[in-house]
């Protein structure tokens, strides 16, 4: 199917991590123009460069500064025209856990400002250049995680930021968003567990892949693939024109998390 997409600019978040590169990958083969926003891995992008050299731009950003944001928009409408796509994919989870009652307020603050006031002043930068350049299907995708949905022991300031992006942001945003630009649209994708280096690290515990794995319907996790395929849609005015303020959930049919094992339970 075509999805619409030729020549589109699209500006991509996090661009060099596992969901990054295969969103890119399959946007390039629609025909679009890409930037990716990295922060510190460059080396993944230098294979997309080198093959794409003239729909592709690489600019690093550090998105707990307004004023880096700001630049990395300007910057690629000069090189690569204006923005039609935002895919807000950018993030941080602190592998340690850390429950509430031991959480410090910079472990709190920083999570919020890169995975909450990040995506925030994204949406907004972008939203003032598509005003500017009268960019009428403006399409915005976010990346959400069922932990904004279920919650996280453990992981309450991810839990939390991505549930503030999921409810409270996605339903303002969807309704201003057409005030800017006429056919604008903006949804989540929530994946659950997505087979990425650090979760295929995480997973070789076995007794928590068999945890994992009695949460989902489908009994297998997701490839970084299967969540580009859905922001792909959802970014497509032609296929998913009509689909806004929608939270799309990418897990297998997973409906929550297990508590406690076999041996908690007694």
């Amino acid at each position: 199917m075509d999805l619409g997409l030729e020549n589109k600019h699209v500006f991509l978040t996090g661009a060099s991590g596992g969901i990054g590169i295969e969103t890119a990958k399959m946007f390039l083969q629609e025909g679009a123009k890409i930037t990716l926003q990295y922060h510190s891995n460059p080396d993944a992008l230098q294979p997309l460069l080198k093959e794409f050299p003239n729909r592709t731009y690489a600019v690093r950003a550090d998105v707990r500064s307004e004023d880096a944001i700001i630049n990395s928009i300007t910057k690629s409408v000069e090189k690569l025209g204006p923005i039609h796509i935002l895919v807000a994919n950018h993030g941080i989870w602190i592998t340690e856990e850390t429950n509430i009652v031991d959480m410090d307020l910079k472990q709190w603050e920083e999570t919020l400002r890169v995975d909450l006031t990040g995506v925030f002043l994204y949406c907004r930068e972008v939203l003032r250049q598509a005003k500017k350049f009268s960019i009428s299907d403006l399409s915005i995708v976010i990346i959400g995680s069922t932990a904004g949905i279920f919650g996280e022991a453990g992981h309450s300031d991810y839990a939390s930021a991505k549930s503030a992006l999921t409810y409270g942001f996605l339903r303002s945003l969807k309704n201003e968003l057409p005030r800017v630009s006429k056919n604008g649209r903006v949804n989540i994708v929530a994946p659950g567990w997505v087979l990425t280096p650090m979760a295929e690290k995480a997973l070789e515990d076995k007794t928590l892949f068999k945890r994992v794995l009695q949460t989902i319907p489908l009994k297998k996790v997701a490839k970084p693939a299967d969540v580009a395929s859905a922001i792909l849609f959802l970014s497509s005015s032609k296929a998913a024109g009509h689909v806004s303020g929608e939270i799309f959930e990418v897990t297998g049919g997973m409906e929550g998390r297990l508590l406690y094992t076999d041996n908690e339970v007694g």
